[in-house]
C-alpha cells in the first residue's frame, strides 16, 4: 500500500515492526508495547543484514539462533516472523495476540510457534538458554567440522533487557560463557533504563558493560539505538569479528519510542498505549496506515528473507552433499543425531544386579550407568554444579569441555545451579541430538526450579541427576536434607521424577531418562548417598511402569507395603518378618508416580488392587500426595518436618525408618 511519506525504506520497515506491536497489544488490551517500539531498529538491522535463517524451513539445521530473552516484548519477534515470511505467524495470528489457541502467546513458546527457539518467560532464562545453544554449536562444530568442509557454523543472537541483567541466572550463565570463550554468542542489550516500577535508577545503577568485561566478554556501546542504524550494523559486524569471546553490545534506546506522552516511562512497559496515544504516535512517526497494515515496500524488503534463506540453505545442502561423500561415517553419525534416532541396542550396556552383589549407593550406580552409556551414546553431554565427585557424574576419558577443547563432553558448570539448568535447556533445544545432563544435590533444585519447570514446559530433553536424596545424607543437616523436595518436583507437569531402589532400578531409570530425552521430555533422578541392597525382584522393565511388585504373597495379600528408593529395601526386610508371622504381604516399588499414572487401569489394579485396603507407604520425605495411594485405611511413614544434623543412619533411626517401625506400623494397620 503506497502512501506519501518522507520516511526512508528502512524507517518504514522499523515502523512496521513498531505498529504491528502497538496494534496487536491494543486489540488484545494487554501486553508490552514499549520494548518492541524501542528495540525495533536493532532487531531490523540484525534480521535484515546478519541473521541467517530460512523462513520456509524454520528448522534448517545451520540457521542462526535468535533468542528474545526479554520475552515480554514478544510482539517484536512475532512481527519479525510475519514480516520475513514465516508461515507459522500470519497477520491473523498477529491480530489474535494473547488469545486462546493463538500462535502468538503472551511470551514466546518454542513448542507453539515455529521460528521461536526457546521459551522465554521468566527474565534471564533466555540469555542463559542462549549460552547453552552456543555451547551446543561449539561442541558439534568441533566434532564434525573438517579442514576442508565446515558443516556446523552458526551464531546465537540474543536481545535482552534490564530485567534480564538484574536476574541472577543471567550472571551465572554469562560468567560461564566468558570463561568458555564462546565467540559465536552475541547479545544486544536493550538499555532503556525502564522496568515495571519505573526508572531503573531506583534499583539498578551498576555499570553493566564493566560487569560483562569482567566476565570476559567483548563489549561495545551504541549510544543512539533509536536512529543509528549504521552504528548498529558496525557493532554487530565487529562482534562477529571477535572469535575468542562472546560479545555484548549495549544499545541505548528509548522504550516506547515515538509515543509523545508515554515514551521513556514505566507506563509504556506493560500496558497498551490507548487509542488517544496511538493516534498521537501515528502522527508523531508519520504513520498514515490503518491498524495491521504494512506498506508494500516494507513488506517486500522483509520478504527478501525468503529467497535469501532458500539460497543459504541450498548452499549448506551442497556442503552436506560433499560431506556425505567424503566423510561417510561422520555424516551417518550427524544424520542419526539430528534425526533423533538412538543407536541400535544402546540400552543393552545398562547393567543388572542380583542379591549378594556389592551394595552401592544409587549415585554410584548412576556413575556406572553414565560411563556404560557414554561410549555408545556420544550425544550424552553434561556435568555437575561443582559437585562432580559427590554426584559422580564424570564421563571418564572424555575430557573437559573448555575453551579450545569444545569436542570434550564433561561440562564444569561451577557453583551455578540455576545457570546450569537454563544452559542445559538451551543445549537440548539446539535440537542437534545432544542429551544434556546437569547434576547437584537434590535439595539445590530449589535454586534451579525455574529452569527445571521450563525444561518440562518447553519440551527440553534434559536429564537432571540429583543425589543425596533424603535425611540419610546425614551430618550436613536440615539445610541439605530435601524432605519436601521430591513432592514439590512431582507437582511439575510433564517432569518424570524417578527414585530408584537399587542398581537394576537405576539402570531402568537411565533407560527411561534417555528415551524421554529423545522424545523431548525431561527426567529427574533422585539418588542416594548411602549404599542400598540389590533386590531379587527389581527390574528395568518394572521401572518403566512406574510401580511394580518386587515381593508378593501366595493369594491375595493382607497388606501392601509401598516404598521408593532406599526405603524399598526396608520394606522387603519388614515383609520377611511379617510373613514369618503368617501375614501375607506384597511389596511394591514405586519409583515414579508419573509413569505409574500413565499406565492403564488394569495394570494399576494388578499392582494396587482396590480390595486390599491395608497399605503402608514408606518414603523419607513429606507425606503429601501419598494418601492417594494408601487410601483412607492406609498409613504413611514419612518426614513432615525438617531433618537434623547427625550421621545418616542415626537420622533414619530417629525418624522411624527402621524395620521394627515398619513392622509395628503394619501390624497396627491390621489391628
Amino acid at each position: 500500500m503506497a502512501v506519501a511519506t518522507t520516511q526512508t525504506l528502512e524507517e518504514l520497515c522499523i515502523n512496521s515492526i513498531r505498529f504491528l506491536a502497538i496494534d496487536a497489544v491494543e486489540k488484545a488490551k494487554s501486553g508490552h508495547p514499549g520494548l518492541p517500539m524501542g528495540a525495533a531498529p536493532m532487531a531490523f538491522v540484525l534480521w535484515d543484514q546478519f541473521l541467517r535463517f530460512n523462513p520456509k524451513n524454520p528448522y534448517w539445521f545451520n540457521r542462526d539462533r535468535f533468542v528474545l530473552s526479554a520475552g515480554h516484548g514478544c510482539m517484536l519477534q512475532y512481527a519479525l516472523l510475519y514480516l520475513t515470511g514465516y508461515d507459522s505467524v500470519t497477520l491473523d495470528d498477529i491480530k489474535q495476540f494473547r488469545q486462546w489457541e493463538s500462535k502468538t502467546p503472551g511470551h514466546p513458546e518454542n513448542f507453539e510457534t515455529p521460528g521461536v527457539e526457546v521459551t522465554t518467560g521468566p527474565l534471564g532464562q533466555g540469555i542463559a538458554n542462549a549460552v547453552g545453544l552456543a555451547m551446543a554449536e561449539a561442541h558439534q562444530a568441533a566434532k564434525f567440522n573438517k579442514p576442508d568442509l565446515t558443516l556446523v557454523d552458526h551464531y546465537t543472537y540474543v536481545i535482552l533487557g534490564d530485567g534480564c541483567n538484574m536476574e541472577g541466572v543471567s550472571g551465572e550463565a554469562a560468567s560461564l560463557a566468558g570463561h568458555l570463550g564462546l565467540g559465536k554468542l552475541i547479545a544486544l542489550y536493550d538499555d532503556n533504563h525502564i522496568s515495571i516500577d519505573g526508572s531503573t535508577d531506583i534499583s539498578f545503577t551498576e555499570d553493566v558493560s564493566k560487569r560483562f568485561e569482567a566476565y570476559g566478554w567483548h563489549v561495545q556501546h551504541v549510544a543512539d539505538g533509536n536512529t543509528d542504524l549504521e552504528g548498529l550494523a558496525k557493532a554487530i559486524a565487529a562482534a562477529k569479528a571477535v572469535t575468542d569471546k562472546p560479545s555484548m553490545i549495549k544499545v541505548t534506546t528509548t522504550i516506547g519510542y515515538g509515543s509523545p506522552n508515554k515514551q521513556n516511562t514505566g507506563g509504556v512497559h506493560g500496558s497498551p498505549l490507548g487509542s488517544d496515544e496511538i493516534k498521537l504516535t501515528r502522527e508523531n512517526l508519520d504513520w498514515q496506515y490503518e491498524p495491521f497494515v504494512v506498506p508494500d515496500d516494507a513488506l517486500a524488503r522483509f520478504r527478501q528473507a525468503v529467497e535469501r534463506g532458500a539460497s543459504l540453505e541450498a548452499e549448506w545442502n551442497e556442503t552436506w552433499a560433499q560431506y556425505k561423500t567424503k566423510y561417510a561415517d561422520d555424516a551417518a553419525e550427524f544424520e542419526r543425531l539430528t534425526s533423533g534416532k538412538l543407536p541400535e541396542g544402546w540400552d543393552k550396556v545398562l547393567p543388572t544386579y542380583k542379591p549378594g552383589d556389592k551394595e552401592l549407593a544409587s549415585r554410584k550406580h548412576s556413575e556406572i550407568c553414565l560411563n556404560a552409556l557414554a561410549p555408545v551414546l556420544p550425544e550424552l553431554f553434561g556435568g555437575s554444579a561443582d559437585l562432580t565427585h559427590s554426584n559422580l557424574t564424570e564421563l571418564k576419558g572424555f575430557g573437559d569441555f573448555q575453551h579450545g577443547q569444545y569436542q570434550n563432553r564433561n561440562v564444569r558448570f561451577g557453583v551455578r545451579e540455576h545457570g546450569m539448568g537454563a544452559i542445559c535447556n538451551g543445549i537440548a533445544l539446539h535440537r542437534s541430538g545432544l542429551i544434556p545432563y546437569g547434576a547437584t544435590f537434590l535439595v539445590f533444585t530449589d535454586y534451579m526450579r525455574g529452569a527445571i519447570r521450563l525444561s518440562a514446559l518447553s519440551q527440553a530433553g534434559v536429564i537432571w541427576v540429583m543425589t543425596h536424596d533424603s535425611i540419610a545424607l546425614g551430618e550436613d543437616g536440615p539445610t541439605h536434607q530435601p524432605v519436601e523436595t521430591i513432592a514439590s518436583l512431582r507437582a511439575i507437569p510433564d517432569l518424570t521424577v524417578l527414585r530408584p531402589a537399587d542398581g537394576t532400578e537405576t539402570s531402568g531409570a537411565y533407560k527411561v531418562a534417555v528415551l524421554n530425552a529423545n522424545n523431548h521430555r525431561p527426567t529427574l533422578l533422585a539418588l542416594s548417598r548411602q549404599n542400598l541392597p540389590n533386590l531379587a525382584g527389581s527390574s528395568i522393565e518394572g521401572v518403566a511402569k512406574g510401580a511394580y511388585t518386587v515381593v508378593d504373597s501366595d493369594g491375595t495379600p493382607d497388606l501392601i507395603l509401598i516404598g521408593t528408593g532406599s526405603e524399598v529395601g526396608l520394606c522387603v526386610k519388614a515383609a520377611e518378618q511379617l510373613s514369618g508371622s503368617g501375614i501375607k504381604v506384597r511389596v511394591v516399588s514405586f519409583p515414579s508416580w508419573e509413569l505409574f499414572e500413565a499406565q492403564d487401569a488394569a495394570y494399576k489394579e494388578s499392582v494396587l488392587p482396590k480390595a486390599v485396603t491395608k497399605r503402608l507407604a514408606v518414603e523419607a520425605g513429606i507425606t503429601l500426595g501419598w494418601h492417594k495411594y494408601v487410601g483412607t485405611e492406609g498409613d504413611i511413614i514419612g518426614v513432615d518436618h525438617f531433618g537434623a544434623s547427625a550421621p545418616g543412619g542415626v537420622c533414619l533411626e530417629k525418624f522411624g525408618f527402621t524395620v521394627e517401625n515398619v513392622v509395628a506400623k503394619a501390624k497396627a494397620l491390621l489391628g
